[in-house]
């Protein structure tokens, strides 16, 4: 079985290895990872630090090269990556793909941003003196990246990272070590210079703290969960770096009387169950208002029972499994949290068994819940959504904003008044309106408000507020 290594100042390098499996089938072993120890990391800090000086001065043409190399090969074998993604992760086949493609898109963009690198030339309030504003590289940075989007996340925060001329150390999930292990052999035979992408795959308890304690890395960019985000923070703080937070997420849905009754229901099913609900922008608090309601939830569950969770790979299937056993146990233990504490399990929230051993479970609509209901506070991360019944408008939007969280927020309705409203009202970094409230596009910000998010917004034009520093140099004429 292959051996993947670790990529440190442009060798592969690695001793260890842990098994890569397929949650979808238990016996599939997808790889051997290595698996990096301290020393790894501080020497991929080391190789980012000394590779930097070099690479922040390199021309916009060899960057955009490199990054239009990676995106090309992405996409050519956007069927065998997409076919890595489903076995590691668990989502299916055509959604593994997509997101794939969407790495190759991401990729693509920045190696137009390489070409469109801009400042200001301005005159001095001071006769005689010229002003120019420049954008320029921070230094190595660190990437600590999640198992829910193995091949996207990671290139949104590689690519800018590359574009605007800083040396990258990646941390990967453990659990989806594959598509980072791809992505760091496309870059390294796109021609990146010795040093100026490092991959250390590993368990985070023993390498990320590295990371964390680093002085040598200029900025850290996470996407997690909220303790972990806040334990970079405060590491952040005390070394003077940068940093940006994406963490949890508890997003609500509303539909309301006017609603658009398919499309109500057609968005809540891709926004809760889709991905097997693990993404951080799922919806997992369905608000709905009295006229709609029955009506509503009657259509969802016998939508629901059209829905196939099976393999991932398996044509057919809707919903794959849960990515692991001990996320599918947090799923159920929520469930029960759910039953105690008063909330209808209308639909759903059963283990499944299926043709391969895999962590298959049922999706799980909760009605007659409440606000204060633990399922309905708590981000749980699987197919489990609780579904609040509300007087009105007014009610609907108070409770999507009672959260302590802010990423994304969504609206079913025909009404101009409601939807405009809404948009501007929401307290969440990115509005749906009778769109799923999962599903962006790749060249706009992507970033949430409150506990969701901590920094400047992620992708498109707006990732240089994180990577880059403004200069302002004063000339005399």
């Amino acid at each position: 079985m292959p051996y993947h290594q670790n990529l440190i100042a442009g060798e592969w390098v690695g001793g260890n290895a842990t098994e890569n499996r397929n949650p979808s089938d238990t016996n599939d072993v997808v790889g051997l990872y290595a698996q990096g120890t301290p020393d790894d990391m501080r020497a991929a800090i080391s190789a980012a630090k000394a590779a930097f000086p070099a690479w922040s001065r390199s021309g916009i043409l060899e960057r955009h090269a490199i990054l239009r190399k990676t995106s090309d090969e992405i996409l050519s074998r956007k069927e065998e990556l997409g076919t890595l993604l489903a076995r590691e992760e668990g989502k299916t086949l055509p959604e593994a793909i997509g997101e794939t493609i969407r790495a190759a898109q991401i990729f693509d963009f920045f190696a137009g941003e390489c070409l469109r690198l801009a400042g200001e030339s301005l005159p001095s309030v001071r006769p005689g003196i010229g002003v120019e504003i420049t954008r320029e590289p921070i230094g190595p940075i660190g990437l600590i990246t999640p198992w829910n989007f193995p091949i996207a996340i990671p290139a949104w925060k590689i690519a800018p990272a590359l574009c605007y001329g800083n040396t990258v150390v990646l941390k990967p999930a453990e659990l989806v070590p594959g598509c980072a292990w791809a992505l760091a052999d496309i870059l390294h035979r796109a021609g990146l210079p010795k040093g100026v992408f490092n991959l250390v795959m590993g368990k985070g308890s023993v390498i990320g703290q590295v990371m964390l304690d680093s002085p040598d890395l200029a900025g850290i960019s996470f996407t997690g969960s909220v303790g972990t985000g806040k334990r970079v923070a405060l590491a952040s703080i005390e070394h003077g770096r940068k940093y940006q937070l994406e963490m949890g997420g508890k997003n609500p849905f509303v539909i309301l009387d006017d609603a658009d009754l398919s499309i109500a229901v057609e968005a809540s099913l891709n926004s809760c169950f889709f991905s097997t609900g693990q993404r951080c922008t799922a919806s997992s608090r369905l608000i709905v208002t009295e006229g709609i309601h029955d009506r509503f939830v009657a259509a969802l569950i016998e939508r629901l029972k059209t829905v196939t969770v099976d393999n991932a790979l398996k044509a057919g299937t809707h919903i794959g499994p849960v990515v692991d056993e001990r996320q599918l146990m947090q799923d159920i233990d929520y469930i029960d949290i759910g039953r105690s504490e008063g909330a209808n399990l209308a639909f759903g929230g059963e283990r499944l068994n299926r043709e391969t051993p895999g962590f298959y479970l049922q999706p799980a609509l909760f009605t007659e819940a409440t606000n204060q209901m633990r399922i309905s506070r708590e981000e749980v991360f699987g197919p489990v959504a609780s579904l609040i019944r509300v007087k009105d408008y007014e009610e609907a939007l108070s409770i999507a904003n009672d959260t302590p969280f802010g990423l994304s927020s969504g609206i079913a309705t025909t009404s101009l008044k409601h939807a405009t409203h809404f948009r501007r009202n929401a307290e969440a970094g990115m509005v749906m309106v009778n769109l799923p409230t999962a599903g962006v596009d790749f060249h706009v910000p992507f970033g949430g408000r409150k506990g969701s998010s901590f920094g400047s917004r992620e992708q498109g034009r707006y990732a240089a507020e994180f990577f880059t520093t403004v200069k302002t140099a004063y000339t005399l004429a």
